[in-house]
């Protein structure tokens, strides 16, 4: 893994250049007039409710990990179909990748030094296996432009922009900045969804970066 984390340096530059920061923090719920406040809730209550509907959300992309001090970057596959997720994230310079696989009751990572690791704690798997902060259980509800589930990381809090759109979701202490969304046409029916494309993410000196380039609600392959 120290070796993944080295080769991509070059890599997380080249994504910084890619994911801007957002010209202001949005507009509040509170400071929103009744009409729009309402519209949009019921927007985000939507997205929410046809993101739960989907057997399975799937998305690819690049991302930049940092704790403050190690920090890496690459490629990131993503799928999720309810509690089961399977994440791989690849160095294009090395060509070496990981890939993380679990459920709310467990986590196993391949790829690392020393062989497979497991933990019933994903979070604290990660931490000891590459030294990052990952809010795994989370990041998919959050990569959607949805509120992750308040039972499990309690209320959130959001900023929508004078248009009502989603600008940022505060939740688990992680503080979750949208800068760009893309029309998406899930499968399902209804009429095109709104997700976002460039996501930044910060809890204290964790950083996840997001510049996702394609949705997919198809399974994957056995």
């Amino acid at each position: 893994m120290s070796r993944l984390r080295g080769a991509c340096v070059a890599a997380c530059l080249l994504l910084a250049g890619c994911v801007t920061v957002p010209n202001g923090k949005g507009v509040a719920i509170g400071e929103l007039s009744t009409a729009a406040e309402g519209a949009a809730i019921a927007a985000q209550q939507a997205r929410e409710q046809r993101l739960q509907a989907l057997p399975t959300l799937a998305f690819s992309g690049r991302v930049a990990l940092s704790n403050g001090r190690n920090g890496g970057s690459g490629r990131i596959e993503w799928q999720q179909s309810g509690d089961r997720y399977a994440v791989t994230l690849s160095a294009p310079v090395s060509r070496q990748s990981w890939r993380l696989t679990g459920d709310a009751a467990s986590a196993r990572i391949e790829g690392i030094e020393g062989g497979p690791r497991s933990d019933s704690d994903v979070v604290r798997l990660l931490r000891e296996a590459t030294g990052l902060d990952i809010p795994v259980g989370a990041l998919a509800a959050w990569a959607g432009g949805a509120r992750a589930d308040a039972a499990a990381f309690g209320p959130a809090r959001m900023e929508f922009t004078a248009d009502g759109q989603l600008a940022r979701i505060e939740q688990d202490g992680w503080t979750v900045d949208y800068l760009g969304w893309r029309e998406a046409r899930p499968g399902d029916g209804g009429p095109p969804l709104q997700l976002p494309d460039r996501i930044n993410a910060a809890r204290g000196e964790a950083r996840v970066r997001l510049a996702i380039d394609a949705w997919s609600w198809a399974p994957e392959a056995p």
